[in-house]
């Protein structure tokens, strides 16, 4: 079996080269020839961890290959998925036009059955669109080629994205016809053999399948963040309830855990979708519009603990900053808290020097030269007036808080993740805040 995977950023590079690693022979796809040209020497546009490995591994072996030619790709290939991006416009929908754009590239070139499959996360409906892009290049040609259009959602948490891949909770595949239906059981025959599940639906439940996934871990998070706030004030400790909520079943462990609002790719893109596409159906998804409000003012949380600390009077301070990705074993910059309270403390006149692992060169494209990139964690510190934990990568969990107190102005720490034991920190001599627990001690006046 031949497929083609038209996209090489985060989706289509990663379900590329786990199809490669089952054995299936795969074409990759992109107009960007510079990232197609850099693909052959081994430099990918995405950190995803084992990778590169993987990528290195498949392409010696002559089963995972990168091109610009969507023609030739596509006339040999059994299934075609489109994986390119679908940005949110202004107003919150997902833009379409790179998809379709691609389905009339497909359209134009196919010259046997092929199943078009969408991979990129597209509002209900998109199928029906794709569909109509293909037939009516179809008609322009005059060709009578069969073709089914599926939509198979991805569920990738990046940081884990190839085991979420080989190893999946669930594959969702939206088809309408048996053909289709058959081709894609063959297709994903290497990952059911450990027992994963395969469900296929009609397409348009596959497709908002996505999105309600998605947008339920949005909620949990917001909800949760929710909860820390109160708990701040009403003098709880959030993370003695997360356990005591966390042990029923009915809600878990997962995705409770307080902080500063999640970002990415994913949870804001397909919020905001969601919210459009209930809008332009006649339908107000209230819950929704509470929980995207909440993690936009969680964004700013860290920033207020830190302006209050201080009486407000933060210009000529500077604050070492650990961590700028999204989350951990990421470089995704996108919609990152990070930049948020990178941006409110340089609009208060305090410089930053910070440090992330792997993120700090994709952070240049938003900070530029506004900020100082550390070469470590410690080098951040030096003569910064507190430390603030933005990501909570695992090199910050344990540091020598001997060494992170000499390097500071004054021994001051503001944990966005709550990674830390305050009564430990405290014990020692350093002024910490963190999220849904009240600080112990009296603030500076």
């Amino acid at each position: 079996m031949k497929i083609a995977v038209v996209g090489t950023g985060y989706v289509g590079l990663v379900t590329g080269t786990c199809f490669a690693e089952v054995g299936i022979e795969v074409t990759c796809i992109d107009i960007d020839q510079k990232k197609i040209d850099n693909l052959h020497k081994g430099i990918l546009p995405i950190y995803e961890p084992g990778l590169e490995e993987m990528v290195s591994r498949n392409v010696s072996a002559g089963r995972l290959n990168f091109s610009t030619n969507l023609a030739e790709a596509i006339k040999e290939c059994d299934v075609a998925f489109i994986a390119v991006g679908t940005p949110p416009g202004e107003d919150g929908s997902a833009d379409l036009k790179y998809v379709l754009a691609v389905a009339r590239g497909i359209g134009e070139n196919m010259n046997d059955y092929c199943v078009v499959v969408t991979k990129s996360t597209v509002p209900v409906g998109t199928a029906a669109k794709v569909h109509k892009e293909l037939k009516d290049a179809l008609a322009k040609r005059g060709a009578n080629i069969e073709f089914d259009v599926a939509s198979n959602p991805e569920f990738l948490k990046e940081g884990a994205a190839i085991d979420d891949f080989l190893k999946p909770d669930r594959i969702v595949v939206g088809i309408s016809s048996e053909r289709a239906e058959e081709v894609m059981s063959r297709l994903y025959k290497p990952f059911l053999l450990n027992g994963h599940p395969i469900i296929f639906m009609d397409i348009p439940s596959a497709e908002m399948t996505k999105y309600a996934a998605n947008s339920m871990l949005a909620t949990k998070i917001s909800f949760m963040n929710d909860i820390a706030n109160l708990c701040e004030i009403m003098g709880a400790d959030v993370n003695m309830v997360r356990k005591g909520i966390g042990s029923d079943v009915r809600i878990g462990h997962r995705f409770i855990y307080p902080g500063i609002g999640y970002g990415g790719s994913c949870f804001p893109k397909d919020v905001k979708a969601l919210i459009k596409t209930a809008s332009e159906n006649g339908y107000e998804m209230q819950v929704l519009k509470a929980v995207e409000n909440v993690n936009d003012a969680q964004k700013e949380v860290l920033f207020d603990k830190v302006s209050k600390h201080f009486g407000g009077e933060l210009s000529g301070k500077k604050f070492a900053v650990w961590g700028l990705s999204f989350k951990p074993k990421t470089d995704d910059m996108r919609e990152a808290p990070s930049l948020v309270i990178i941006e409110k403390l340089l609009a208060e006149g305090s410089t930053v020097s910070a440090y992330d692992p792997v993120a700090m060169e994709e952070a240049r494209h938003s900070l530029g030269d506004r900020i100082t990139y550390a070469k470590d964690p410690f080098e951040a510190l030096v003569d910064a007036d507190a430390l603030l934990v933005v990501t909570e990568w695992p090199e910050f969990r344990s540091p020598s808080f001997e060494v992170v107190g000499k390097l500071l102005k004054d021994k001051v720490i503001f944990d966005g993740r709550n990674i830390y034991d305050p009564a430990e920190l405290r014990e020692i001599g350093f002024a910490y805040h963190c999220i849904g627990v009240k600080t112990a001690h009296k603030e500076p006046a």
